[in-house]
């Protein structure tokens, strides 16, 4: 009965509760419009088939603004602008590190901040983690000064992973040896080898081991480290029930829970 429970856990997940539970985490997919079933085909020659449609101009859709209002979202101009204030003499470029190990910390998100005035002031908020210290930083830009208005940097906070994170996880663990069973039932999916993270839809979480009674040793340092949790599909397959991998991206190890 032992061998049975440690069977991987990389198993594809046909059933419906893994899917309930990650419907939340993962960007809503768009069908293709289906024909009517009340419309049938016609025979050639009827009024139907030969009316043409009239010629219609594909309009662009409309330059974005290069500056947002009030609670507008931030525009591609904004937050290009922010990002590049925020890291200007902030010294993290030199000395912070990314999640592939590059110079330079790992932008996880850029978002509007609250304006604290009421007076419209449009203000960005860039969160960095830094793979070097494990520590993550904050800095307000006021988007109409250009200036940096204020700056956090703390231990032990985690804040929801970024793309470039997720797909960094996922190629740790398809490296390491705890990720056979993921590359198992990625062939049984599809009957080809999986090589990469880019032949799989993720999404994913921070660990936070206050949330499991036994705790291997291995993941003692989670919360200090940037640990994640992957959710991975084969692209238009199955789940793949990754959930009993643990990603430490900062010691770039993997552990597993049970």
């Amino acid at each position: 009965m032992r061998h049975v429970v440690e069977r991987h856990l990389g198993k594809v997940v046909a059933g419906g509760s893994l899917a309930v539970a990650a419907t939340a985490l993962l960007l809503a997919v768009t069908l293709p419009n289906q024909p009517d079933p009340g419309v049938s085909s016609e025979p050639a020659g009827t009024a139907s088939q030969d009316a043409v449609a009239p010629a219609g101009k594909v309009e662009a859709p409309p330059r974005e603004k290069e500056h947002g209002v009030g609670s507008d979202p931030l525009t591609d101009a904004e937050t290009a602008r922010a990002e590049a204030i925020a890291l200007r003499g902030s010294g993290m470029s030199a000395s912070a590190r990314d999640v592939e190990g590059d110079r330079g910390p790992q932008r996880v998100a850029t978002n509007l901040a609250e304006d604290p005035t009421g007076k419209g002031v449009r203000r960005a908020e860039i969160i960095y983690y830094d793979y070097k210290a494990n520590v993550t930083t904050t800095r307000t830009v006021d988007l109409g000064t250009g200036k940096v208005t204020a700056t956090a940097t703390a231990r032990h906070v985690q804040p929801p992973p970024s793309r470039e994170e997720l797909t960094e996880a996922a190629r740790v663990l398809i490296a390491d040896p705890h990720g056979k069973g993921l590359k198992q039932d990625y062939r049984k999916a599809t009957g080809k080898d999986l090589t990469g993270p880019s032949e799989l839809d993720l999404s994913g979480f921070v660990f936070r081991k206050d949330t499991v009674e036994r705790l291997p040793a291995t993941l003692e340092t989670c919360g200090e480290h940037r640990c994640l949790q992957v959710v991975a599909k084969v692209k238009n397959g199955p789940w793949i029930d990754t959930r009993a991998f643990v990603v430490d991206l900062s010691a770039r190890s993997v552990g597993r829970l049970g």
